[in-house]
């Protein structure tokens, strides 16, 4: 089955409307490019009302399939004090495994989800509108391998807007790593 991109959204070719994305993001998708033109050809944006930019609000309010949404979360785990960072990006129906793939896969004891203002400023992005597009290359990339397949919706580094790539996008990103088990779909939660 596939996830096709649907609702009321405008959704516009990315690179472009690079006005629509953070300076981050705009200069990864164009460096991308480069690489793999007929998959950044496909990266879409769409200019969103910033008070509806959480995945749930967003999907009702634009009438969107939940499961084209992807949240990349930023989580991070220290080791000999050496402060480990992941982007962490998974389907809007599913949730990662902190506490078990991630933390084995940071190889820190123990890990976290990084505090808004730290994952702001050294993002270069808007809290709600982070993004795998754009992160900073010490950072680890984390795909779970459901966003590596069908229309992804994920952040533009903006509030203000979303972009929509194909999975085969993100798997595409410098240093992606597609990670089995990375979540877990919401009802297998306890």
């Amino acid at each position: 089955m596939s996830i096709e991109l649907d609702g009321t959204a405008t959704w516009l070719p990315a690179l472009e409307h690079l006005d629509l994305l953070a300076d981050p993001t705009a200069k990864a998708l164009q460096e991308l490019a480069k690489r793999e033109p007929e998959l950044t050809a496909q990266a879409l944006v769409a200019d969103i009302d910033p008070d509806y930019a959480d995945t749930e609000a967003m999907t009702e309010h634009y009438q969107m399939n939940l499961a084209l949404s992807c949240n990349c979360v930023l989580i991070a785990g220290k080791r000999n004090g050496d402060e480990r960072v992941a982007a962490a990006v998974v389907r809007a129906t599913t949730r990662a495994d902190v506490n078990h793939v991630i933390k084995k896969t940071l190889d820190v004891r123990k890990c976290s989800f990084w505090p808004q203002d730290k994952a702001v400023e050294a993002s270069g992005m808007e809290y709600g509108g982070i993004t795998p597009v754009g992160v900073p290359p010490q950072w680890r990339l984390l795909l779970d391998p459901r966003v590596t397949v069908d229309m992804c919706v994920i952040g533009s580094g903006l509030r203000r807007s979303k972009l929509a790539v194909p999975g085969e996008l993100l798997a595409a990103l410098p240093g992606a790593e597609v990670i089995e088990g990375l979540a877990q779909p919401v009802s297998e939660q306890a």
